[in-house]
């Protein structure tokens, strides 16, 4: 059996099948579980890297389940009947950003997760969730497509609250949950109503019989929010702060790749699936989120007092600068002016130096409460005396997400910022001005709690625990040194794919 022609299926079934088996190899010895977790980890990382090298250099793989062969996607009557996996360069750059933050995260929750407290629970659903977000990049399918959502957000809702212990892990929990819950059942609704209007859930199929009638913009509609509610726009982002201010650190960069990938769903469903009957409108709803997103996080990042919401507030900020770079897009997507596909491009690239530099901010503030117990600002205090490491991987991160050159924010931001003014120069101004007020908050953050005399005895961070920090803070730097060679190589071919793919999509599906 040639393995390598069944990689795209093979990493989302080894990270599923080995999170389901962890828990036995746990039974038996948290050393062997360990073990078990670096081989599905290190398997599952080859197989995703080996299929964006097969992407980027060989164009669109599709694989097809049940069949003779795994390019075999249409049945004899030209109907495609099985369940399809469909990666193009965008699918492969989502699955690249899952699986750098899976890695971190595990080599993190290595000495940062303790044996009593569900170490082995929050390794198996951290494991599930990362199978459901490589199977929500890589189907092309709208049922499985739900069906993956349903597995992150199932996987993201025990991460979050499996810490039962305490009173506000399972209050945000449930708040996640609710929100979820709504946004799946939108899926779901949509999807009946495409299925019941066109027969089929193949999304190139359906891609090519879209008309744009009555039903096709509800259902246009239902997809919009229920994605928009995993993703934690403004204004359906009152879970957002609440779960990534009380789920463990380890879990919290998981739940940013979750949240990217429900971004990157979105953009398929714009582009892919209705990019056939674009229309501007839509593009300019997507700014607006967008806009509105990075404006209101940032101001309610400025009132924080905990490190870690002041941190998660700061990630949903970065939200709103992606759906702005890709929504300016969306909207001249039918005229294609040069600047369309560089706002694609910057929205992209953020995709990346969002996860790595918010990654970073969220690790540092696992460190500073493992270390002190403690995340309230006004009982933190001159931690730089003896978390160096810690100090500088969180100012790296602080002045990347602010967009301080030459750290990777800079770069991507700078894209978004020459397409937004191209299209207004009020979109420019406010980002720009929304990126200057989280440079004050983040400045504030770091002296509040690493500058000036100690308030606190921290204890020694783990070794593990600081080389997870130092790979992202190395990204941080890498992407922000050499931008050109990152967007050349891998941003640009994944923002073609929105940008002027789509037929590219369809031809490798259906043919013709």
């Amino acid at each position: 059996m040639n393995l390598a022609a069944h990689a795209p299926i093979l990493a989302i079934a080894v990270p599923l099948l080995g999170g389901f088996a962890l828990p036995l190899w746990g039974k038996l010895h948290p050393s062997l579980r360990n073990l078990w977790l670096a081989l599905v980890a290190s398997l599952t990382a080859a197989l995703t890297g080996f299929v964006m090298v097969q992407v980027l250099t060989t164009g669109i793989q599709v694989y097809t389940l049940g069949a003779s062969s795994p390019g075999e996607t249409l049945s004899p009557g030209g109907f495609p009947i099985r369940i399809v996996l469909t990666v193009d360069a965008l699918s492969a750059f989502m699955g690249a950003i899952a699986t750098l933050l899976a890695v971190v995260a595990f080599t993190y929750a290595w000495r940062y997760l303790e044996e009593e407290e569900g170490k082995t629970l929050a390794l198996t659903l951290g494991t599930l969730l990362w199978a459901g977000m490589l199977g929500m990049a890589f189907t092309g399918d709208l049922f499985n497509l739900f069906v993956f959502f349903e597995v992150t957000s199932i996987a993201a809702c025990g991460l979050i609250g499996y810490r039962t212990w305490t009173s506000r892990g399972p209050e945000a929990a449930f708040k996640t949950m609710v929100m979820y819950t709504v946004g799946g059942l939108f899926v779901l609704l949509a999807i009946a109503l495409l299925y019941g209007e066109y027969g089929a859930l193949n999304l190139a199929y359906l891609a090519r019989l879209i008309q744009g009638t009555t039903v096709d913009r509800i259902a246009l509609g239902l997809l919009l929010g229920g994605f928009l509610m995993k993703v934690g726009a403004v204004p359906l982002h009152m879970w957002a702060p609440d779960a990534y201010g009380e789920a463990p650190a380890q879990a919290v960069i998981l739940l940013v790749a979750n949240t990217q990938t429900s971004l990157y769903a979105l953009f398929r469903i714009l582009f892919t699936l209705y990019g056939g009957v674009a229309n501007p409108a839509i593009g300019w709803l997507v700014v607006g989120l967008g806009m509105l997103t990075l404006v209101v996080a940032a101001l309610m990042a400025v009132v924080q007092m905990d490190l870690g919401r002041l941190v998660a507030f700061g990630a949903v900020s970065q939200i709103g600068y992606m759906l702005l770079g890709v929504g300016v897009g969306l909207t001249v997507i039918s005229s294609q002016p040069a600047f369309g596909l560089v706002a694609i491009q910057g929205g992209i690239f953020h995709m990346l130096n969002d996860a790595v530099a918010i990654g970073l901010l969220f690790l540092a503030v696992g460190a500073v409460e493992k270390a002190t117990g403690n995340r309230n600002l006004g009982n933190l205090g001159g931690l730089g005396h003896d978390l160096g490491w810690t100090t500088g991987f969180f100012l790296v991160g602080s002045l990347a997400l602010a967009g301080i050159p030459p750290l990777n924010g800079f770069a991507s931001k700078l894209m978004i910022y020459e397409s937004s003014f191209a299209l207004s120069p009020i979109l420019a101004a406010l980002a720009i001005l929304a990126s200057i007020l989280l440079l004050a908050v983040f400045v504030r953050a770091f002296q509040g709690a690493f500058l000036g005399p100690r308030l606190a005895s921290p204890k020694p961070v783990p070794t593990a625990m600081l080389v997870a920090m130092g790979v992202l803070a190395l990204g941080v730097l890498a992407l922000g040194l050499f931008p050109e060679l990152v967007v050349r190589h891998l941003v640009e071919p994944a923002a073609k794919a929105l940008w002027e793919g789509r037929e590219a999509y369809l031809r490798a599906v259906l043919g013709g």
